[in-house]
């Protein structure tokens, strides 16, 4: 039988982050727990700040009647000479039964001992508990907390547990609360608990309370109202998704609401005013033909008909936030930007302070320059190294870590330093992750990359690589950056030759280990086929740039048309030269040749390798284009002819086309 179930734990006020990141495990941690236990249906998740609940609409009262299978000892085992042996009778203690009730059946070729049980399925009311402390003590927000005399930890400390099968209170304990038929409503509506007779009665005793449950409800309320503002003010408000996530999570009742700030301060960089608006008080940004403007937008939960009160007091406590920013950023310009001090912040045990960092990075962009020959003047990367990191000593990163560069960019153009260098100390961080910005000019790409690679060559040189999970200095997400910068700007960069030109500056680095580390996020970066991979890998082709388009050029062509009967080909290439040195002496004598088809292999071979071609895509659609007359020379001739100046002719023929094709990719590694 179906019927409706309602379960909702009450909770004070849960905090937004911890739960926004394991809202993707809740739904499918609680459907997993129902499959245990052979009640799984469909239902929705609902969420407020105060609240968590399940609401099934069709949900089984009781399991389903099953029957359970036991498997003993084969029978020559369990009897000896007719008598049950204590195998015989182990098993039938097992199934709680007699020897005389087990019966035999033949499994794995054997006659063995068997005993089938017929289970009654529990009733759902008697497994509920069960189910929704399993759920619960599943969920995992990080940090949890204990209160009261409780052993048990929670995020938050829950207040009410209301579970109800068709409007039946399920009696339950857990975290000290017994379960009622009571929720709790919008706390200026109600404060007190109200009680509730059912499933219709809850979603309309909420909905009557000022609280709207559908979290779907809450977004499109705060979009429209933002839309609403927009249009009456002629204004656009940055909406930040993570932002907007947490705005619904904390609220019951929102009401976007538009509120002001004096104009002196916009003065300020812009990423102040925003960061001191996003971070401490959750308000979004609002700009008008481009520009930030002295308005923003907060979201508001409170019941009411009038959010005078409700926009002065958001504005009083935005004042005092901003003017620290104008006081710290006025002491910036007057202190102005300088490394003093940096060389007594510690970067990391073994490698110094943060002024040697920057002795490090700077040769590596010496290097680097060198090797790119950027149109750029090299003082200018001298000096954006140089100065990188000196709003580390500033106020105002101390106060907000996350501007640093950014504040950097700011303090170097009022210092005068020009736009060059100005733009590299804004952009050294960059790419921050997948979907993030590159640096913009090739001068900001060798600053990003130094810094990223004296990252990588320091930690290694002292043992900290990263293992399972553990990243702490992010060194997977400076392997992608590079990776992403090189392919941008057609930087050349061999993960063998160059790193160990420049970890000459560094203590007993594994390069090896270093290799291997980058060749696994080379593994992760590429979203193809992980074989295609393999297979560029398997040429030994270890320069960043030419892998990417390498592992481009034969994914292009793996995908196409017809790949696996050529692939069938060329595999069987591999197969014939598996055996020969393609580094050793692969002279082809013509002279030699017996066969029409070898002969025109040879010069279908030669025709194409005679040419230069544009990319490894084209290259590689040219010497695979020698299926035909592979196939015809397959066909014709006999490779391993009983002369053997005729046989080694032959597979140096056949080794010389795999060996043009395995300078791009090991076709053979390929799997489709």
């Amino acid at each position: 039988m179906l019927k409706p179930l309602l379960i909702e734990i009450g909770v004070e006020e849960l905090p937004a982050v911890p739960l926004l990141k394991e809202m993707k495990n809740i739904e499918r941690k609680y459907a997993d727990i129902l499959e245990k236990y052979s009640l799984l249906s469909e239902f929705e998740f609902y969420y407020t700040p105060r609240r968590l609940v399940m609401w099934h609409r069709e949900f089984k009262t009781g399991q389903d009647d099953s029957a359970e299978e036991f498997f003993g000892a084969p029978l020559a085992v369990a009897y000896k000479d007719g008598t049950p042996t204590k195998a015989a009778e182990g098993f039938a203690r097992k199934c709680g039964v007699s020897l005389e009730e087990l019966s035999t059946a033949n499994k794995g070729g054997k006659e063995v001992l068997y005993y089938k049980k017929d289970v009654a399925g529990k009733p759902s009311a008697e497994l509920l508990p069960e189910i929704i402390y399993s759920w619960l003590k599943s969920l995992d927000f990080g940090k949890s907390m204990r209160w009261g005399s409780l052993h048990e930890s929670f995020i938050r400390p829950i207040r009410w547990v209301n579970v109800q099968l068709d409007d039946t209170l399920v009696p339950m304990y857990m975290y000290g609360v017994d379960s009622s038929k009571i929720t709790r409503v919008h706390r200026i509506a109600n404060f007190n608990p109200v009680e509730i007779t059912g499933a219709k009665d809850y979603f309309e005793t909420l909905k009557n309370g000022g609280v709207t449950l559908f979290q779907q409800e809450r977004e499109e309320k705060i979009l429209g109202d933002i839309k609403a503002i927009e249009k009456d003010n002629s204004v656009n408000v940055e909406i930040d998704d993570d932002l907007f996530a947490e705005v619904v999570a904390i609220t019951e009742n929102p009401t976007a609401l538009l509120g002001s700030f004096d104009e002196a301060f916009l003065r300020l960089p812009p990423e102040v005013i925003i960061t001191s608006m996003k971070e401490h008080q959750r308000y979004f940004p609002v700009f008008k033909d481009g520009q930030l403007v002295n308005k923003f937008v907060v979201v508001s939960n409170a019941l009411s008909d009038d959010f005078s009160e409700v926009i002065a007091g958001n504005e009083r406590v935005l004042r005092p936030r901003l003017a620290d920013g104008l006081f710290f950023y006025d002491n910036d310009l007057k202190n102005g930007l300088s490394t003093k001090g940096l060389e007594k912040v510690a970067f990391f045990k073994g490698l110094g302070s943060v002024a040697d960092k920057i002795e490090r990075e700077e040769k590596i962009a010496d290097a680097l320059y060198d090797m790119y020959q950027p149109d750029a003047k090299k003082e200018d990367l001298n000096r954006a190294i140089e100065l990188a990191k000196a709003d580390l000593m500033s106020e105002m990163v101390y106060e907000f870590t996350e501007l640093q560069g950014l504040m950097g960019y700011y303090y170097a153009k009022e210092a005068g330093e020009n736009d060059a260098v100005a733009l590299a100390i804004k952009e050294q961080y960059l790419p921050e992750g997948e979907e993030s910005e590159l640096p913009s000019t090739p001068l900001s790409a060798i600053v990003a990359m130094s810094i990223k690679l004296d990252t990588l060559l320091g930690l290694f040189s002292v043992n900290e690589i990263p293992t399972g999970s553990r990243d702490p200095f992010a060194l997977r997400r400076a392997v992608n950056g590079i990776i992403r910068i090189v392919n941008e700007y057609g930087f050349e960069f061999d993960i063998v030759k160059t790193l160990k030109e420049l970890s000459k500056n560094y203590d007993a680095i594994d390069l090896e280990k270093l290799e291997n580390f980058i060749l696994e996020r080379i593994r992760r970066y590429y979203k193809v086929n992980p074989s295609i991979i393999e297979a560029v890998l398997a040429s030994d082709e270890r320069e960043l740039l030419a892998l990417g388009r390498k592992i481009a050029a034969l994914n292009t062509l793996v995908n196409s048309e017809g790949f696996d009967e050529v692939s069938s080909t060329f595999k069987r290439v591999a197969n014939i030269t598996k055996d020969i040195d393609l580094n050793g002496d692969l002279n082809v004598d013509e002279s030699l040749f017996e066969e029409e088809a070898e002969k025109t292999l040879y010069k279908r071979y030669k025709e194409v390798t005679s040419k230069t071609y544009e990319s490894y895509e084209e290259e590689l659609d040219a010497l695979l284009g020698l299926k035909p007359e592979l196939d015809l020379f397959f066909d014709s001739v006999m490779v391993n002819a009983e002369d053997d100046k005729i046989k080694n002719n032959r597979k140096a023929l056949v080794a010389s086309i795999y060996k043009s094709i395995l300078n791009i990719a090991d076709i053979k590694e390929v799997s489709i």
